[in-house]
């Protein structure tokens, strides 16, 4: 976890790493770390195991690299869609909307959902249906919100970026908060970088 997306999925290509195991190590970090971050809110091990080892590289700019979604209005097809609220707590998507087809079609691999305040209401990820979401710097602050669960796991290594959306600064605030570069884009979309990570290193923009 070195290397940021774009440089995983160029290694991956040269055959210095292999995206089964780059999804398996993101799976051993949620493991590690999420008892204490609470940033990953739902995982899709088995699925997401067999798409990279079934990925046909197309010449994606993305060629396997595992990613988080957001728990908030990013839905996936057979996955849970709670918005955060006990209310939904079962409820699955019936469809996959446009922007994670996008980056299914860009060459990620979705490894998981992230934690979200209830319906992105505050911009503290604290729901009552899955309890706080931690900051990677310091265990006693929140990485923010709504996409707090979002940038706790990219700040912590978890993923080389992390899916979100930002209408009044859900981006921004967790961005602030955790360390990391966050991108909005003018439709309202976003991708959290890890710029800052646990080691220290540096890592450039990446933008898709």
């Amino acid at each position: 976890m070195e290397l940021d997306a774009v440089g995983m999925s160029e290694a991956i290509r040269s055959g210095k790493l292999d995206r089964v195991k780059l999804v398996k190590q993101s799976y051993q970090k949620i493991d590690k770390l999420n008892c204490k971050l609470n940033a990953v809110i739902y995982r899709r091990d088995k699925r997401a195991l067999q798409e990279a080892a079934q990925f046909v590289d197309k010449g994606q700019p993305f060629a396997g690299i595992p990613l988080l979604l957001k728990g908030l209005g990013q839905s996936l097809a057979g996955e849970r869609d709670t918005n955060g609220a006990r209310l939904l707590q079962n409820n699955y998507a019936a469809t996959t909307d446009n922007f994670v087809r996008r980056l299914e079609q860009a060459g990620f691999i979705i490894i998981g959902q992230t934690n979200i305040p209830e319906f992105g209401f505050k911009n503290i990820t604290d729901p009552v249906l899955y309890g706080p979401a931690r900051n990677p710097w310091n265990l006693q602050y929140s990485p923010g919100g709504s996409s707090g669960g979002s940038a706790s796991a990219a700040a912590a290594g978890i993923v080389p970026l992390a899916a979100g959306n930002d209408g009044g600064g859900s981006i921004r605030i967790p961005a602030s908060f955790a360390g990391l570069i966050g991108l909005k884009q003018r439709e309202g979309v976003f991708l959290l970088d890890r710029a800052l990570g646990v080691a220290g290193k540096g890592h450039p923009l990446i933008l898709v």
